[in-house]
C-alpha cells in the first residue's frame, strides 16, 4: 500500500471529525504552437488507448485511459470519469473497478482521467507552487470534449462522473456550463464546500496533495467559495440528469478480502479510514438529497445501508447510474 494513500486517508479522516453534523510517465513535450491537442496515442491493450493531450490552458499535458466504443466507426457520446484526490495515482477506474469488461460491448467512449491530484478539478486563481497551473474546468469544458470529439468519433453526448473529491466536481462543471454534460455521477462525494464544514474538508483534500487553499478560490469570505457550492447552486441543476450515491460507513457486502482482490492492508484502510469517511459522504449525501427536494430538482439518491470509501462500491455505482447516463445520451 503506497504510504500516500496512507498520508492522504489520515488526513481527509482528520477533516471528516469535524462533519459528523455537516507513477506517471513523462511528458511529452507541449506543440510549438500553443494549441490543444493530443500529442501522443498508445494503442492497447485491447480497446484501451493511453493519450496524452496538451491543455493550452494549464501549458502542460494531461494523460488519460480511452476506452473506444463497441463499434468505432459509429458515432457515441462520452462519458467523462474522474477519479478522487490523488488523481487515479493510488488507484483508478481502470485498475480497481471492472470498467474494461462492463463497458465492452456499449456504444460509448470512456474517457479516465489519470491527474488531478488535489485539483478539485476546477480552474484556480493562482499558480501553485507544488500543484502548477490548474485550469480544469477550461480543460474538460472547452478543450478536452472537441479534441475526442474529432479524434474518436463522438457524437457531441457529454456526461461526467467522479468518486470522493470529484463527487464535487461533477456538479460544479455541471454549473459551469449548463446542459454541456447532460448527466452527472457523483459517488460519496460531499458537494457542500463553503460553510466551515465542507471548507474543513476541501482545505485537507488540497493540503494531502501538498497544495495550498488559497490558490484554488482564495480567502473563506471570497465570493468565489459560494460561487463554488454546488450545494447552494442546486436550482441551476434543472438540465442535468443527476446520479449521487453514499454509504454509511458501517461494514457492508464489500468489506472482505475478495472485494480487495486479497489485499489485508487495503481491507485494513476500508475499516481504518473509509468507514469514518464513507459516514462524512454519507451525511454530506442527505443534505444535498434534501436540498434537491426542496428546490424541485430531480434526481436519482442511492443511500445504501452500509459500505464504506472504497472502489468496489463505487464499481456498483458506475453500474447502477449508467441507466441514467445511457437515457441522457441518446
Amino acid at each position: 500500500m503506497p504510504e500516500q494513500l496512507w498520508r492522504t486517508g489520515a488526513v481527509l479522516l482528520a477533516a471528516s471529525l469535524l462533519l459528523v453534523c455537516a507513477g506517471p510517465s513523462a511528458q511529452a513535450d507541449p506543440p510549438p504552437e500553443n494549441t490543444s491537442r493530443i500529442t501522443r496515442i498508445q494503442p492497447g491493450p485491447g480497446r484501451q488507448s493511453q493519450l496524452e493531450v496538451y491543455s493550452a490552458a494549464m501549458e502542460r499535458t494531461v494523460r488519460m485511459t480511452l476506452l473506444r466504443a463497441a463499434d468505432p466507426d459509429a458515432p457515441a457520446p462520452t462519458l467523462y470519469l474522474l477519479n478522487g484526490s490523488s488523481g487515479g495515482v493510488d488507484g483508478n477506474w481502470v485498475d480497481r473497478t471492472d470498467l474494461v469488461d462492463f463497458f465492452a460491448g456499449k456504444q460509448v467512449n470512456v474517457v479516465v482521467l489519470m491527474d488531478g491530484a488535489g485539483s478539485y478539478y476546477t480552474d484556480w486563481r493562482a499558480v501553485d507552487p507544488v500543484l502548477g497551473k490548474q485550469r480544469w474546468t477550461t480543460f474538460l469544458l472547452e478543450e478536452l470534449p472537441p479534441i475526442v470529439d474529432a479524434e474518436f468519433g463522438g457524437s457531441g453526448a457529454n456526461a461526467v462522473a467522479g468518486v470522493s473529491m470529484s463527487g464535487t466536481s461533477v456538479f460544479q462543471l455541471a454549473l459551469a456550463a449548463p446542459g454541456f454534460y447532460r448527466a452527472i455521477g457523483s459517488y460519496s462525494g460531499c458537494v457542500r464546500t463553503s460553510d466551515p464544514a465542507g471548507r474543513a474538508v476541501v482545505l485537507a483534500v488540497v493540503a494531502s496533495q501538498g497544495g495550498t487553499l488559497a490558490n484554488m478560490w482564495g480567502p473563506p469570505e471570497d465570493p468565489a467559495w459560494a460561487a463554488n457550492d454546488p450545494y447552494l447552486q442546486a436550482d441551476k441543476l434543472r438540465d442535468t440528469a443527476v446520479y449521487v450515491s453514499a454509504g454509511t460507513g458501517l461494514p457492508g457486502p464489500n468489506e472482505n478480502l475478495d472485494s480487495v482482490r486479497g489485499d489485508p492492508v487495503q481491507l485494513l484502510y476500508q475499516f481504518m479510514f473509509g468507514a469514518p469517511l464513507e459516514l462524512v459522504a454519507g451525511t454530506c449525501t442527505r443534505q444535498l438529497r434534501d436540498r434537491l427536494r426542496a428546490a424541485g430538482i430531480p434526481a436519482t439518491v442511492d443511500l445504501r445501508p452500509t459500505g464504506t470509501h472504497a472502489w468496489s462500491y463505487w464499481q456498483d455505482d458506475l453500474h447502477h447510474s449508467w441507466p441514467v447516463f445511457e437515457e441522457a445520451l441518446k
